[in-house]
């Protein structure tokens, strides 16, 4: 059999690809089944730290074990039930926002055609359709009975894996011959995936905490739907701090003036500001290790191959992508295209000594004329 080193540095680029190609394929073929066992294992891999905590405290691990799953388990349930409660007494408030939406749009439609656009109010009412509030809601309400049955299965999938955590670096380090250099990036990579969901989890209970202290004191109605979803989107780099924002802006433009809906948004958008791109990266340091665009490029790519669970672990997948891919000579170029911005090394100037001394040697003649 040709060993791959013998093939040419094309060949094995374009071997790579056809197996990232075959493996991203087959991810987006298992998307159902994949995304539930891959978000089963990011929680496993967050609760292993109290886990192990417990246990150097001496508590039995069964105990540990059934407090971490009782702990999951009543807060996804508890977020579940706010969340559903308000988007009932949502649904059941819709008519009369619905008929404050459409006076607003006939009102912004006919200024629009005041200051000379054509058949403007018809393009409002089609953009502003009353019925799309109705549809979204009925969306998200089955969502959460569908999501409810889901956690179960991912709870079970994460009490499996807790079971297995003890001996699972002995496994795979006599299943694969682990290095000290292999273990090392695994811990490394456990470690990066730990601090960024904490740093980011923290970070989202702020900014719900803060949207929903600005919108109560605004007298928006709703506000703990509000918060709670800007907790979960907070979790979606650049676009969850936009939507959201969007629900509680046209629901204070429903509900209120126009010049609360304007604080509305100002608030949105010191909390994004403040938290988000100030003290969320002071406290993660040196950041995540991946570009800007990648992050980007991640969440498109991973919502395609993993649905919903794709883009709400986005950043932690493309953080384990760069470690594998760094792990290898033949993927260690992708590996620095997804990671962070690498400086500029500076332009050395030239050497001073070397110009003053060919200026002496230009003066010197002129000296020894004048001398002479």
């Amino acid at each position: 059999m040709n060993d791959v080193r013998n093939f040419s540095p094309i060949s094995r680029a374009l071997i790579v690809i056809a197996a990232i190609a075959i493996a991203v394929i087959f991810l987006h073929a298992a998307a159902s089944i994949v995304a539930p066992i891959l978000l089963a294992a990011f929680i496993a891999v967050i609760v292993t730290s109290p886990l192990c905590w417990m246990r150097r405290k001496r508590v039995p691990k069964w105990l540990a074990l059934v407090v971490i799953i009782f702990v999951i388990f009543e807060g996804g349930s508890l977020l579940a039930l706010v969340f559903t409660g308000q988007l009932e007494g949502f649904r059941h408030g819709l008519p009369g926002y619905q008929e404050r939406l459409i006076v607003l749009s006939d009102q912004f439609g006919g200024w629009l055609e005041n200051i000379g656009v054509d058949n403007a109010r018809e393009s409002v009412k089609d953009i502003l359709d009353p019925a799309i509030p109705i549809t979204l809601v009925r969306i998200a309400l089955a969502k959460v009975s569908g999501t409810f049955g889901s956690g179960l299965l991912v709870l079970l999938a994460v009490v499996f894996m807790l079971l297995e955590a003890g001996g699972l670096p002995a496994k795979l380090r006599m299943a694969f011959n682990l290095t000290e250099e292999a273990e090392e990036r695994l811990g490394r990579l456990s470690s990066a995936i730990n601090q960024y969901i904490m740093i980011k989890g923290l970070a989202s209970l702020a900014t719900a905490f803060f949207i929903w202290a600005w919108l109560w004191i605004l007298g928006i109605d709703f506000a703990v739907l509000w918060a709670v979803l800007a907790f979960l989107l907070n979790f979606i780099p650049f676009v969850g701090a936009i939507l959201m924002m969007i629900p509680a802006v046209l629901m204070a433009l429903v509900q209120t003036d126009l010049l609360t809906t304007v604080l509305v948004a100002l608030g949105y958008l010191v909390a994004n500001t403040v938290i988000g791109s100030v003290l969320e990266p002071r406290i993660m340091g040196r950041g995540l290790g991946i570009s800007t665009l990648a992050v980007f490029l991640s969440l498109l790519f991973w919502g395609w191959v993993l649905g919903t669970v794709g883009v709400f672990l986005a950043v932690p997948l493309t953080m384990a992508l760069i470690i594998a891919l760094d792990s290898s000579p033949q993927t260690r170029p992708i590996a620095i295209l997804l990671g962070p911005e690498v400086p500029e090394k500076p332009v050395p100037e030239e050497e001073t000594p070397a110009a003053g001394a060919a200026t002496d040697q230009t003066q010197g003649p002129h000296l020894e004329k004048g001398a002479e």
